[in-house]
């Protein structure tokens, strides 16, 4: 026999994990007592949020389940942000949290998560696929092989676990589960599509966050290529197709390209929308009169097909990796070339006196990072700049979740990233109003060597929000710091290295410098660019 809190420790090493994020707190103390006793190391975190953002990071970047760590109450509280997060990202990440006793459940409790108190299990009903209680040992085996199910197949995302004190230190039979294999069905549309593919005489390609969740960047690639269909990414899709492919046409919706928004007012008659639930952010400034004929609409779940473009839709429901894979299975690939080699974009001189276009941090940036740097964009009009200026050289390589917004969620994300993969170079873009929401999590990075290369925009203010103000009412409130934010030396004071930098040359510089730094040293660095605070940014066009 061993106790409920050895046998989840078990677990997790059986599962492969090397690192738990979250706090302590009394009512999960023996978790973490017995992740001593199989070598996995328990990541500190400044705030619960964030750990919930690392255990999605890890989770994305190593394939497979992350695990956060929260005490009752408000340790419970504080994750519940993170885990609509990862349920926007579609990551499969377990939470959870404790209870002080199961025994004394009814009396007066201190931070009590029964019906009584705070209601943990029914909070995260809404925020997770499964959210229970385990109110005696044995119920530990069947609530977690629910809730594991539940998080790695089908849509995959969070799923939260309620575990009192005496409940952990109880004996029950040990036990391992295996992480579930999702059987994956294929649709029965394909010839449908097929067909229709054969038929159009101007296609477009529309590419969500949901080719990141399958990773079907082969499978999209090759599907391009062989008809011959020109591409757009929404703003969470970024990243899934090379920008110097040359059916390429960046991103639409907010931080759009012309190229796109162009090739979509020509009329296309047939529209193949992979992976996106077609947001608001997706969609803004697809006019009426630029509705396609048709939609073909890959994706898991069938909840917004056919909501937000009225016209007829051929939906293709289940894992669109296997769904293009049976579909392409068939067929010959193309064996030409459709990829130009990348060219370096021009970086210009701030105009005297003046400070440097966020357009110009994301060229710098590109010019200095490898190609396949792995980049993290946190929410904000940094990011938007990002999808709209920054080419991705290969798929896979930047990552931005435009639907739940969480400030903070991309620090949080690339720690967790860096962790699951340290060869990888890891890089989190990130305004001055997400840093001072999370960003003593570059403590964390700091102290369990995850060498993130942090880029801080900042400007002086809640940048979308400020800026949207403004073109809505002609003023702004609340969307200005009175005292900016001093990035580099915040960073100093958490014991990294912090530059400040004034034009592109100098952040293209640094860049390179903090890249062979961070190699030399295993720890963060953190690069403040100072922005122009009148820029106009790419996400004026939203309704």
């Amino acid at each position: 026999m061993k106790t409920t809190a050895s046998v989840l420790a078990s677990n997790f090493k059986h599962w492969g994990l090397k690192h738990i994020f979250g706090i302590p707190g009394k009512a999960v103390s023996p978790i973490l007592f017995e992740l001593l006793n199989e070598n996995i190391e328990f990541v500190l975190s400044k705030h619960e949020a964030a750990a919930g953002f690392e255990a999605a990071g890890y989770a994305l970047m190593k394939q497979k389940i992350g695990v956060a760590i929260g005490t009752s109450g408000p340790g419970g509280t504080n994750l519940l942000t993170a885990a609509g997060q990862a349920a926007a990202s579609h990551l499969p990440v377990l939470i959870i949290t404790g209870h002080p006793s199961m025994k004394d459940t009814g009396k007066a409790l201190g931070q009590d998560s029964s019906t009584f108190g705070t209601d943990l299990v029914n909070m995260f009903q809404y925020v997770t696929k499964f959210s229970a209680r385990v109110e005696r040992g044995d119920m530990l085996r069947p609530y977690l092989q629910h809730a594991l199910e539940k998080a790695v197949t089908g849509v995959k995302g969070p799923v939260h676990l309620s575990i009192p004190f005496d409940v952990l230190l109880e004996e029950i039979e040990p036990f391992e589960l295996d992480l579930p294999v999702s059987h994956e069905m294929i649709s029965p549309y394909l010839e449908d599509v097929v067909d229709k593919l054969n038929q159009a005489s101007r296609p477009l390609l529309f590419l969500g966050k949901g080719v990141h969740s399958s990773r079907a960047y082969e499978e999209v690639l090759r599907f391009a290529e062989q008809w011959g269909i020109p591409v757009v990414t929404t703003p969470g899709g970024k990243g899934t197709f090379p920008s110097n492919h040359s059916l390429s046409l960046g991103a639409f919706g907010l931080g759009g390209t012309p190229e796109a928004t162009e090739y979509l007012q020509d009329k296309v008659d047939l529209l193949i929308v992979i992976g996106s639930k077609m947001s608001d952010m997706s969609t803004a400034g697809l006019a009426k009169s630029m509705y396609p004929d048709h939609v073909i609409h890959f994706d898991y779940d069938p909840t917004f097909i056919g909501k937000s473009i009225d016209v007829p839709t051929t939906p293709v429901l289940g894992d669109i990796k296997t769904n293009l894979q049976t579909l392409l299975k068939d067929l010959p690939a193309k064996q030409e070339s459709f990829l130009s080699d990348p060219e370096p974009p021009e970086l210009r001189e701030n105009t005297p006196g003046e400070r440097m276009s966020t357009v110009q941090v994301l060229r710098a940036m590109r010019n200095a990072l490898p190609a396949d740097a792995v980049l993290f964009g946190d929410d904000g009009s940094h990011s938007f700049y990002g999808i709209k200026h920054y080419d991705v050289y290969e798929p896979g390589t930047f990552y931005f979740e435009d639907i739940f917004g969480a400030m903070g969620n991309g620090i949080g994300y690339s720690i967790g990233a860096q962790l699951a993969a340290p060869e990888k170079t890891i890089v989190c873009l990130v305004g001055d109003g997400c840093m001072f929401m999370h960003g003593t999590e570059i403590s964390t990075a700091y102290n369990y060597d995850a060498p993130v290369l942090f880029i801080v925009v900042n400007n002086g203010r809640l940048d979308m929000v400020e800026k949207g103000m403004r073109k809505m009412i002609g003023t702004s409130i609340g969307g200005i710091y009175e005292t900016p934010m001093n990035a580099a030396c915040f960073a100093e004071s958490m014991g990294l290295e912090g530059y400040t930098c004034r034009d592109p040359f100098e952040l293209s510089k640094r860049i390179e410098e903090a890249l062979t730094r961070i190699k030399e040293t295993n720890k963060p660095i953190v690069l403040e660019v100072l922005v122009d605070e009148d820029e106009i940014p790419p996400t004026m066009g939203r309704q």
